[in-house]
Order: structure tokens, then sequence, then C-alpha cells
């Protein structure tokens, strides 16, 4: 079984199984996510407290080495559908023993016309892994962290930039406006530190922490074509002031 088949496994099934999680969660499975405390036991009480209407509908799944991204949507985990990142790191006996995540409202109409979770969703260029990863580094190293915006068709393509963030339009132009607007709100992009890369194929994912008008954690998903970024997800999800355990957002 897959990690994504687990997921669906331990979220999915009517009966909310425990022993879903007695066999794909590690006995030391530390949380960093603001909606549970550490431990399969936190855990097994989340499943079991979902409702009837509950479903994930998944998008896209990366693996890299020990860690693995998931990209999708949850139905019935609030009032409303919340699109979200989840990263696993699975430990050397084939459990989770890991978990990061960020959640954000699914949004109907998008200024781009593209959802939240729509687009490619299967990794086709392996080869490029290494290659893709290098540049999105150095992406969020010059121009996210560095605010150096002078290199970012270095990086973007300036042909194909599809955007799926609900406030921005396709193209560099059409992130430029969005960026403007909330500016102008006292929401700058402020990028302090790029705690992880996982990357996949054309594929690559970055987790990050800075300020968008408060202190926030950004997923940022890009896909890679031809040595540029043509495409991007993404979740801006805000740091809570308190979490149900000791281990930090990141």
């Amino acid at each position: 079984m897959s990690l994504f088949d687990y997921q669906r496994s331990l979220f999915l099934r009517g009966d909310k199984d425990p022993c879903a999680v007695d066999r794909w969660v590690a006995v030391d499975y530390q949380q960093h996510s603001a909606l549970a405390a550490d431990g399969p036991e936190a855990l097994r009480g989340l499943v079991a407290g979902l409702g009837e209407d509950f479903r994930y509908e998944g998008a896209r799944v990366i693996a890299d080495g020990d860690l693995v991204a998931l990209h999708g949507t949850y139905h019935g985990f609030g009032p409303d559908p919340l699109v979200g990142f989840d990263v696993f790191r699975v430990d050397a006996d084939g459990k989770l023993a890991e978990h990061w995540d960020a959640l954000t409202p699914l949004v109907g109409n998008t200024v781009s016309g593209r959802s939240q979770t729509d687009g490619p969703t299967a990794v086709t260029e392996t080869d490029r892994t290494d290659a893709n990863r290098a540049l999105v580094a150095e992406f969020a190293e010059k121009v996210l962290v560095g605010a150096d915006h002078s290199v970012l068709t270095d990086y973007i393509s300036t042909e194909t930039y599809h955007q799926h963030h609900n406030d921005a339009a396709d193209g560099l132009d059409g992130f430029g406006a969005a960026a403007a607007r909330w500016a102008d709100l006292g929401k700058n992009l402020v990028y302090k530190k790029v705690h992880r890369i996982i990357a996949e194929g054309e594929f690559v994912l970055t987790q990050s922490e800075g300020e968008f008008g408060v202190a926030v954690a950004y997923y940022d998903l890009f896909r890679v074509a031809d040595g540029r970024i043509v495409e991007h997800w993404d979740v801006i999800a805000s740091v809570p002031a308190e979490l149900p355990h000791g281990n930090g957002l990141f």
C-alpha cells in the first residue's frame, strides 16, 4: 500500500478503524500540525471525531527520500472545504514518524479561473528531479528570501506561468499586480527561512516561514519545465499563537 493509499484508508474508512493508526503510525509519532497533539493516540482521536460527511480528495503525491508530500482537499473537516498540503516523514520501518501541514479555505472563483488544485498531477520527469530541485532552491534563496526580483525571469517562464493562488492571475504580470494589491493592504510577501524542499520530477514543494501581514507558513508547489517554473500552487497559513504540542509548526 502506498502512503497515499494509507491516508485514504486512515481517513475514509467508515468505521474509523484504529488499527489503521496502529499499523502505519510510529509510537513516537511527532506532530507539527496545529490540529493535534503528539503521538498515535492523538491521531486516533482526531480520526474518531470525523463526521460521516468527511472525505479527502487527493490531487498530488510527491515522494523524496523519507519525505512524502500530499496535496488535496478536505471535505467535512470543518464548515467549508479546505485545501491542504501534508508532509510526512517515514521512518526506517516504513511507518509515519512525523507530520507537518497547512490548510486554507477552498475558493470557488479564483482570479485566474484555475482551481487551487487542478492542473497536471502525474510525475513524468524523474530524471530531472535534481536539476529542478536545484533551480527552485536557488530561486527560493535569491528571490523569495533574498527579495531580488531583478533575477525573477531567470527562474520563472515569461511565456507560461499558470497560477493557482486564488487572488492572482496567470503570468508574471498577474502575480505582480496581486502582490501590489497585498502590499497596499499591509500584507507584503516576506520569506524568512525555507525549512524544506521536497522534489520529484517536475514538481518541487518548498515549506517556508515568513510574514504576510502576520506570521505565516508558506507552502509553495512549483512545476518546472525546460529549466523554468511554469506553474504554481500554494497555501499560506497563519501561525497560531499556541500549539497542542511543543514541536513548533516547522
